[in-house]
């Protein structure tokens, strides 16, 4: 993973059982008793967080984790189905942060923070859902291809430097499996078992997480909330500062 710029964050690597390694940038330590904010990336491409993950750290310990590891000499972390990714992101959970953590996701990675959250329910106090895939509409390929062509244009270009190198290096199949697994899965179903506060934000030109999906997700946990902010699907990369502000909101509350 590549290191983002400043002395705050690092590398880092967390043994999760007997067989599993975990990548992830951040803080070094995140066993406090405050507890910590995780993130999930879409589609194992950490690198357009990186911005975001910088300016968190400004406020307290933080973790990208780098799941299922593209490109990782050891092998990947997981396999790339959501069911197996947020396994891995739950063990992680129990065993790396001494309290329960603000955990975000983005993208697919927001199915995954899902998932975990519902699993591991004592380890999670917030649960923010960034830009999260995919409404029943576009669990079809055709309409899938449309949104996000409406969307691609609307993208910062220097995203696309960030998320390259873990493409090229997870390669076509793997990218495929991850997708086809998120477009099987239905989020709004799985909401009622949140027990913590949820938070659901959506880029206002994002045509893959339109706002009333957002609007539904918020309403079908027990206790949600949809924001709109600018910004295309990857506005945690363009509004890094934003993208952290909310986090910190989403934790205090």
């Amino acid at each position: 993973m590549p290191r983002p710029e400043g002395p705050s964050v690092s590398p880092v690597h967390d043994r999760v059982g007997t067989t599993t390694l975990v990548r992830s940038a951040g803080t070094g330590r995140v066993d406090g008793p405050d507890g910590a904010l995780v993130l999930v990336p879409g589609l194992g491409a950490p690198g357009y967080l990186l911005r975001t993950l910088e300016r968190c750290a400004r406020r307290g310990p933080v973790r990208v984790l780098d799941v299922p590891g593209f490109g990782d000499p050891a092998g990947p972390a997981c396999s790339e189905t959501l069911g197996a990714l947020a396994g891995t992101v739950a063990r992680w959970l129990v065993t790396v942060p001494r309290a329960p953590v603000v955990l975000a996701g983005h993208s697919t990675g927001a199915q995954v923070a899902l998932h975990a959250a519902v699993r591991v329910p004592e380890r999670v106090r917030a649960l923010v859902l960034l830009a999260p895939t995919f409404p029943p509409r576009l669990r079809r390929t055709g309409p899938l291809v449309s949104a996000f062509l409406r969307t691609a244009v609307r993208e910062s270009p220097s995203v696309v430097p960030t998320v390259l190198p873990s493409y090229l290096k997870a390669g076509p199949r793997r990218l495929v499996n991850c997708i086809r697994s998120a477009q099987a899965d239905a989020p709004e179903d799985l909401l009622p078992a949140v027990t913590c506060p949820v938070t659901v934000v959506a880029g206002e030109d994002d045509a893959l997480c339109p706002p009333e999906w957002i609007d539904l997700l918020a309403r079908r946990a027990g206790r949600g909330r949809a924001l709109v902010v600018p910004g295309a699907h990857s506005f945690p990369h363009r509004y890094p500062a934003l993208t952290a502000r909310l986090l910190a909101e989403a934790g205090e509350a």
